[in-house]
């Protein structure tokens, strides 16, 4: 093979292994959880049912119990998400309307769809023990 052939290839395959690492191969990181989260030993009824609707529809984003992703999504567990900076309503209109990225560098939240007022007011329940539970008031 000739030397000007094989120094192409060998740029093409370094300038796609850096295109991978930069855009779409993301880091060994992607997907752990950012956040420690305890779980309370009891949840009430309506945190019960928040909590298999966020595993249904949230927990691919934002991780198991909250906990976020590294690379995907914010936690919700964490002081940003406290009610007195983000009520429930905030959640509400996430779901329903997407949210534009402002505390993370995470990119633009899609709306959620399927999800009724009261789907995510059981989610909000579910993430509210979540936060109280780590202290977050």
């Amino acid at each position: 093979m000739p030397l000007k052939l094989r120094v192409l290839l060998i740029v093409l395959a370094l300038g796609g292994v850096a295109g991978y690492l930069v855009f779409g191969g993301g880091t060994a990181d992607e997907g752990r959880p950012i956040v420690s989260v305890n779980v309370p030993a009891a949840l009430s009824a309506q945190a019960l049912l928040g909590q298999k609707t966020y595993a249904a529809n949230c927990a691919s984003c934002h991780g198991r119990n909250a906990a976020g992703q590294d690379g995907v999504a914010p936690p919700l567990v964490h002081i940003i998400y406290e009610p007195g900076h983000h009520g429930d309503e905030s959640f509400q209109r996430a779901v329903a309307q997407g949210v534009r990225a402002h505390h993370w560098p995470f990119g633009d939240m899609s709306p959620v769809d399927g999800l009724t007022r009261e789907d995510v007011a059981d989610v909000v329940a579910y993430i509210r023990e979540l936060q109280r539970a780590n202290g977050i008031r």
